[in-house]
């Protein structure tokens, strides 16, 4: 496929599709697999992070996570981004699973886990376009309304947020 433009984030890749209409030419985004984390403190609050998307010219409410390296395992690429961004650590991991982030120009997964019990554990050590980040820790009970509300948007950590909450459901009933 020819490399149509090329970034450290992503390639762009063009190539011929035949349709109905005739040959169209389609893009696909080649980017690295990304991750997300639900992460809960000891004392049942979100920790979640705010930061400026240029995509979008807006700040955003959204839960940690980041790109998965070349041959770096999600569940420890969710970890570092965690630690990284927030200072906060630790607790219990489960998988939430992963989500084809857009399956119609993309080619990679977000990855997503629950982390129960983290705690502070130092300073964020944010990378490049990281330093306006800010945390933020708020009752898990106020989920719902973070999310219907619209406070949280970001599709990727919505599908991870209510993959937790589904979770939780499943988890009351049984």
């Amino acid at each position: 496929m020819p490399v149509l433009f090329s970034h450290p984030v992503l390639s762009v890749e063009g190539f011929p599709v035949q349709t109905s209409a005739g040959e169209q030419t389609y893009v696909r985004l080649r980017m690295p697999d990304w991750c997300n984390v639900v992460a809960i403190t000891t004392d049942r609050r979100l920790v979640l992070v705010r930061q400026h998307r240029w995509g979008i010219e807006e700040s955003t409410l959204e839960i940690p996570g980041g790109v998965v390296d070349p041959g770096e395992d999600p569940l420890e690429a969710s970890k570092r981004e965690l630690r990284e961004e927030t200072g906060f650590a630790g607790g219990t991991w489960t998988a939430l699973g992963a989500v084809t982030s857009n399956p119609a120009i993309q080619d990679n997964r977000t990855w997503m886990f629950l982390a129960e019990g983290v705690e502070l554990c130092g300073a964020p050590e944010r990378g490049p376009g990281e330093e306006g980040m800010t945390v933020e820790t708020p009752a898990l009970d106020t989920l719902p309304e973070l999310l219907t509300s619209g406070d949280i948007d970001h599709a990727l950590a919505v599908a991870a947020l209510q993959r937790y909450l589904l979770q939780s459901v499943r988890a009351q009933e049984s």
